[in-house]
């Protein structure tokens, strides 16, 4: 059975934990910070859990490996 592929921007955009969280960041961080208010810009840094559990399946089907590591 051969391998399967893995979606690499899902894969550089997810972490996951030692006690098996899913991990993501924040939206808006690269550019146009100007516009953003103190208290936005210090949370941006900040990695948030993912709870959906329809999110997490979708992760989980384009990078399974991720739960491999």
């Amino acid at each position: 059975m051969g391998k399967i592929k893995t979606h690499k921007s899902t894969s550089k955009r997810f972490r996951l934990t030692g006690s098996g969280k899913l991990m993501r960041t924040r939206l808006g961080k690269s550019h146009l910070r100007r516009k953003k208010s103190s208290r936005i810009k210090a949370e941006l840094p900040e990695m948030h859990v993912v709870t959906a559990k329809g999110q997490i399946k979708r992760v989980l089907k384009l990078a399974p490996y991720l739960y491999q590591k």
